[in-house]
């Protein structure tokens, strides 16, 4: 039987909210970072680069929230809090990774699209990041 656009309309609504979640631009660093094991808040918030304090809480309480990671609180003076992923975080950790590697290889083709895009459309330098900016506006 053929799906009809009423189901891929109803599949879309259902998968959005996670697809934005896993595809935000914290998420996919924390899951990174954690996959290699437990981490501390201020641990986390060193190794991702330009993240702020309340980003990265709102960030971390998504992914508990979702199931992603487990936090852990230790009752020791001062307080300890742990991070670490969940069984269900550990099976997004390899897609997440995958795509990190993609991006890692293929950049540079990005690149030198955006370049010749921006060319084509007689962009300045500071045009793209206006449009790019306007483009992540929506998350």
């Amino acid at each position: 039987m053929e799906q009809g656009h009423t189901d891929v309309t109803d599949s879309c609504r259902v998968v959005a909210p996670i697809l934005n979640r896993i595809g935000d631009k914290w998420t996919v660093q924390v899951v990174r970072l954690l996959g290699d094991g437990p981490r501390r808040f201020n641990e986390i918030k060193r190794m991702v680069d330009g993240v702020s304090q309340r980003m990265l809480t709102l960030t971390l309480r998504g992914l508990e929230r979702d199931g992603l990671v487990n936090r852990t609180v230790f009752p020791t003076i001062p307080p300890r809090v742990d991070y670490e992923l969940t069984d269900l975080g550990r099976s997004l950790w390899l897609p997440v990774q995958a795509l990190g590697l993609w991006a890692y290889e293929h950049h540079g083709e990005i690149s030198r699209a955006q370049k010749a895009f921006d060319k084509r459309a007689g962009l300045s330098e500071e045009q793209p990041r206006k449009i790019a900016a306007a483009g992540m506006a929506g998350r």
